[in-house]
This record gives structure tokens, sequence and C-alpha cells, in this order.
């Protein structure tokens, strides 16, 4: 072309020079435009509008319900008629239409798969014709740092489709606020508002995020987030074979090894870097090949540094974890460690899925929370979806006693934190109707070690009394006679429908 307008140059006059310079650039940026509207057409048919009506269980009243409440969400078709959204926005769903733009119908929608630990989630459309006129949006690659993106979806503040620009500022781990799972995610400077949630992030017409979250403090201005093409990919090559087996830990944690004295002392040249095995939970694929005081330098192929990052594309760094999640469930991780001196290979399995390390059971939806009534006295088992139930700052508003138990690891002893939620006054247990938000430890003196147990040593006693005591040595007596013969009544009192949760008891325990 360059040498075309050269010659034009040389061979008109002025007037007729321009004027022919101008048809001609004219004829390469009309096909650039058509281009344009047309992917942007393509988009537009291809994203929808979600529509939830969500029925989330009461955690302070865990055999009730919250309040019915309705929600907007977007999301994208992809190959295979499916609908790609997020988890957060179909969580605890019991009715899902969805919407395409500039159709005035709603079509129901069923949740095919769901990822609440990467908030992600697959949906699918009966109606016949929900597809037709819309092409399947690819997943693309994660654009470079600065490179332009656009946001599709329907955020509040109208019923179209809303678009938006920004660029790609920063990509690395961040917190998932759905589930609280670590993965990689991009931040992004374009608007993004409530009904944002599950749309694309676009990038040459191809998908290359799902919008998650955005950043709402008064200190931010236009901070959202999405989901990365590598965690999208992971998951829908996951769920090829008709299950999800979700990310595996793989069951050890670490410490950086940025403090010259610790690498000498674990035998690390100055020259080195690696990071420091200082946990490693019991029966996990870890459990069988690393040891407490290894020293990790290699991931797969990815060198660690001793700040815990990893290059994981040229001058970008992110946590060493990375090269775990690029692994499915049925394959092996090759890790390479110091061991006192010593260089080895070890290869870990990622097939076996993880308990959660901590005493304080993980966020949990769509299930039905479990507790148990006792001589008036509610037992629940301690986990995030009761802690949140402090609201948004439940860091702060929530019980210290339950905060803590966050970062204690299960233990032969105590796999799980029981909590005495509340007591219902009557007659049986006078003396403690004040007693709430109480951590127990033991029943007749001895060690609780998980929900269960504890539900069994109540419903099968055969002692006169029970004492239930915490580790400070205060006590609730109960007689267990009129703690069984009390049942009916506390239930009627307070209009609870059953003194334990559906599918507690089996039918050989059941009384």
């Amino acid at each position: 072309m360059l040498k075309l307008l050269k010659t034009i140059k040389s061979s008109l006059n002025p007037i007729i020079r321009i004027f022919t310079i101008y048809i001609i650039l004219l004829s390469f940026l009309v096909p650039a435009q058509a281009k344009s509207h047309k992917e942007i057409n393509v988009i537009r048919n291809s994203v929808v509008k979600i529509y939830t009506t969500m029925n989330a269980p009461d955690y302070f009243r865990p055999w009730g319900q919250l309040t019915t409440s309705q929600s907007n969400g977007s999301g994208s078709i992809i190959s295979g008629n499916r609908i790609l959204t997020n988890a957060h926005v179909i969580a605890n769903s019991s009715f899902i239409q969805v919407q395409k733009q500039g159709d005035s119908r709603k079509h129901n929608a069923k949740v095919k798969f769901v990822s609440h630990d990467t908030d992600l989630a697959i949906l699918s459309v009966e109606s016949e014709g929900f597809f037709e006129g819309s092409e399947a949006l690819e997943i693309g690659e994660l654009p470079e740092t600065l490179d332009e993106v656009r946001v599709y979806g329907f955020p509040m503040g109208g019923k179209t489709l809303s678009t938006t620009k920004g660029v790609l500022s920063r990509v690395e781990h961040q917190s998932y606020a759905h589930a609280g799972g670590n993965y990689l995610a991009g931040q992004i400077d374009a608007a993004i508002n409530p009904g944002n949630s599950g749309g694309p992030v676009i990038t040459d017409g191809k998908i290359v995020g799902v919008v998650m979250q955005a950043n709402f403090s008064e200190t931010s201005e236009n901070l959202g987030y999405f989901v990365p093409p590598t965690v999208i990919k992971h998951v829908l090559k996951d769920i090829e074979d008709g299950e999800y087996d979700g990310f595996r830990s793989l069951g050890f944690f670490t410490q950086g090894m940025e403090s010259p004295s610790m690498k000498q002392f674990y035998g690390i040249e100055k020259n080195q870097s690696g990071i420091l095995v200082t946990y490693i939970v019991k029966d996990s694929p870890a459990s069988k090949v690393l040891k407490v005081g290894d020293v990790i330098t290699k991931v797969d192929k990815y060198a660690v540094a001793d700040d815990e990052t990893i290059n994981f594309r040229e001058n970008q760094r992110t946590s060493y974890k990375y090269a775990i999640d690029q692994f499915q469930h049925d394959e092996e991780v090759s890790i390479t460690i110091n061991r006192k001196g010593e260089e080895l290979t070890v290869s870990v399995p990622v097939g076996v899925e993880m308990n959660n390390p901590t005493v304080v059971r993980q966020e949990r939806f769509d299930q039905v929370p479990e507790y148990y009534i006792y001589g008036g006295v509610l037992f629940v088992p301690l986990n995030m979806n009761l802690i949140k139930r402090w609201g948004n700052n439940w860091t702060r508003s929530a019980p210290f006693d339950f905060l803590r138990h966050r970062f204690e690891w299960r233990s032969d002893e105590r796999e799980e934190v029981i909590v005495a939620l509340m007591v219902f006054p009557s007659e049986v247990n006078l003396g403690y109707h004040s007693w709430k938000n109480w951590v127990i430890d033991t029943v007749n003196g001895k060690k609780i070690k998980n929900f269960a147990e504890l539900t069994e040593k109540l419903h099968n006693n055969t002692d006169e009394n029970i004492v239930i005591a915490d580790t400070d040595g205060y006590q609730i007596v109960l007689n267990h006679e009129k703690a069984v013969a009390s049942r009916d009544s506390v239930l009627r009192r307070y209009r609870i429908p059953a003194y334990h949760s559906k599918g507690l008891f089996d039918k050989k325990t059941e009384k």
C-alpha cells in the first residue's frame, strides 16, 4: 500500500492526488469497520441477562430460610448450547430464567455445573429455539497488561445491554469474594456494577474473562476483577466427562525464605531461592512425599522465588499456586525440593479430594445446614456461612472466639469446632437462658472430635446427666431424661419443625 501511495503522489496533480489517497484509505477502513460491527452484533446476540430467585438458608435459624429474594446477573453463550456465568449469580437458587438482548421472553434455565471455589457456573436452557440466531463465543487467551478490554452485561440502571471499556491493569492471585478461593484474577478499570456479574470480558471478539466482583470501597475507584481464561478452561476441561472434580489442594503450606538467616539454617545458598514447607495435612497427597522442613525450589517448570511467587509469563509474577492449578484431578505435579542439602524431584498426585485443613468448615452453598437441639440448646458445627451471617463486616462483628478458630489446624482430637449457638428458654435449661455463641470442648469429660460424634453422644446417651464444658471449665449440666422429654414442648413453643436437620441420622440410629 505504501508503494502504491508513493506512485500516486508522483503522478497526479495535488487535488486529484489527495482525493485518490482518501478513496484508497477509505477502502481499507470500511472492511475493518464492517468487521468490528459484525463482532459487536455477534456479542450482543450472545450475552444474556439472568434472573435468579434465591432461597438461602438462615444459619442463625438453620431449619429455616432467609427472605426469598430476586437478583440479576449476566452470562454468555458458549459452545454446546451452554451459558457461562458466575456461581454467585445462581447460588442457593430456586428458580432461574434467562433473556437475550432484544427479546421480551424469559426462558427457564437450570444449573448444569457449578464451581463455587472459582465462582463459575454453567447453565442449560431447554426452550426450543433459544439459541437460534446466536453464535457461541470462544474462550481466548489472557491479554497483556494495558491491553484494551470491553465488559458486556446488564448492570443496574437500565434493561438493555451495557458496554464499558477499560484496560487490563494487573494480573495476580486474588481472594475470590464468593467462596474465598485464591486463584489468578485479572484487574480492570472498566466500570462494573451490580448486574454485571457473570458477563464476559471481551478482546478481539473472544471471552478473556468472566466478571466476578468489584471493589466499592471509599478508597478505590473503578477496580473490577474477572476470572481469567486459564481458570475458565480448567473448569470446562474438567467437566468434559460429565463430572466436576474441581481444583485440588496438594495438602501442604509454605513460608517465604527472604531471610538470609533462614536460608543459611536450611542449607540454601545465597544465590538459590525457594520456600519452606511448614505444615502438611494428614493423609494428603503431599504427606506421602514431602516433609516439614523441605525447601521447594521448583513446581513443574517454574522456579519458585523466595517470596513464594513464580514468573508465570514474561515479567509477570504471581503465587506459585498458579503452577499447581494448571493440573487436572487425575494428573501429577512434579516438585523439586532441597532436603538437608540434597536435591530431589518428587511427583505429587492431585486426584485426592482434600478436606478443609482447619477446624472451621468452609462456606457451602445449595445445602441444608446441620443442627441438633438437645434440652433446648441448639448445637451447630462452626462454619464460614455462620460467621458471615454477622454481615459484610463479619471480620469485626462476628464473635472473636469464632474468628480465631479459622486458623486452627485439624487434629486427631478435634476435626471441627462445635458451637452451642443459643438456648431456647424452658424449664429444662434454667440457669442457662442467656448463653449463646459458646464453643464447647467436652461431653461428660470426653473431648468432642466432630459434630457427628457430638450428636451420637447426645442422641444415644445412657448416663443420668449430660455435662457439656468448654476449655475454661464452664459447664452446662442437663438431666438426660428431662432433656428428651422436653423435646416436643420446645419445638411447639418456638415453632421449630424438627429437633435435628434432615439426614442427620439414618434409619438405624433414628429414635
